[in-house]
């Protein structure tokens, strides 16, 4: 996993995808995905890459702590 900072959306979903997360599915204004009761909403894609602060807050909703993250491959 690159180091904990600023990412591309397409890397995000596949690494929330390594932990068991479906989807993204279509949803209101915002796509989410989806492991057992968790349903993860995800950042629109956009040109830039996910920033630091929105990765701790989307990690937080999916109960992911930092070393869980650094960890994956």
């Amino acid at each position: 996993m690159p180091a904990f900072g600023p990412i591309s959306r397409r890397d995000l979903v596949r690494c929330l995808r390594e932990v068991g997360f479906d989807g993204p599915y279509s949803g209101g204004k915002h796509q989410f995905m989806l492991k057992d009761d968790v349903s993860l909403t995800i950042p629109n894609p956009h040109t830039k890459d996910v920033g630091r602060e929105l990765l701790v807050r989307v990690l937080r909703q999916a109960g992911i702590s930092r070393e869980q993250w650094e960890r994956l491959d």
